[in-house]
């Protein structure tokens, strides 16, 4: 059964990367993908040293803080793993995947370039915790990455239903844990389905080859 599951992923592989069009479209996908990383970096750098005061909170302000750091850090990597083998096992859907995240991150960059509000007094100190902590946090509020890109997964596999339910579980698993921890604003929380539904949609529209690679192959 391995050795014929084996095969099966040869072939897949075989059939994309023999593709001069799927390279392109690959190394575009990485290329953007770094690209949005760096713009991230630096927009979380610059609303972190421009932050201003907090503010009240519908939520925040009625509810304690709870001791979440194990999900807000180890929960998205776990979850991206699993991420990652699902599209080393179907690299067809990786270009669209790809690109479609980094478009989230350089729209959420910019919605955090301006945006400089300052962390909620009472909040789980993450700051010191481990070098995970430099790819997840900062003063980037709006909108909650923890709580889009699970549900832009949740948009990509949406004719799976088992994956459409466990993206979709995962979004709203991180969207009350950064409230609990008060590591985001409930507006930060609900704004992201909103906007990464808007995200998606763009995608769709910038990206037509790569999702109909996602949706049918080559062939």
């Amino acid at each position: 059964m391995a050795k014929n599951y084996l095969k099966v992923l040869f072939l897949r592989y075989k059939e994309c990367f023999s593709s001069s069009s799927y390279i392109t479209t690959f190394a575009s996908g990485i290329i953007l993908f770094l690209a949005s990383y760096i713009a991230f970096f630096y927009s979380s750098i610059y609303a972190t040293e421009k932050a201003s005061n907090y503010v009240t909170d519908i939520v925040l302000s009625n509810t304690r803080v709870f001791d979440v750091d194990t999900a807000v850090i180890y929960g998205p990597v776990i979850l991206w793993l699993f991420v990652l083998i699902l599209l080393l096992n179907d690299p067809k859907k990786i270009p669209f995947t790809i690109k479609s995240v980094s478009l989230f991150i350089l729209i959420r960059s910019m919605f955090v370039s301006l945006t400089h509000l300052g962390p909620f007094p009472t909040h789980i100190d993450i700051g010191s915790l481990n070098f995970l902590t430099a790819l997840m946090s900062g003063g980037d509020y709006f909108f909650s990455g923890h709580t889009g890109l699970p549900y832009l997964l949740a948009l990509l596999f949406w004719d799976n239903l088992f994956l459409r339910v466990v993206f979709f579980a995962s979004s709203i698993f991180f969207g009350t844990v950064v409230l609990l921890g008060h590591l985001h604003y409930s507006i930060d929380v609900l704004a992201a389905f909103f906007i990464t539904y808007s995200i998606y949609h763009l995608a769709e529209i910038f990206f037509p080859k790569d999702k109909k690679i996602f949706k049918e192959g080559f062939i």
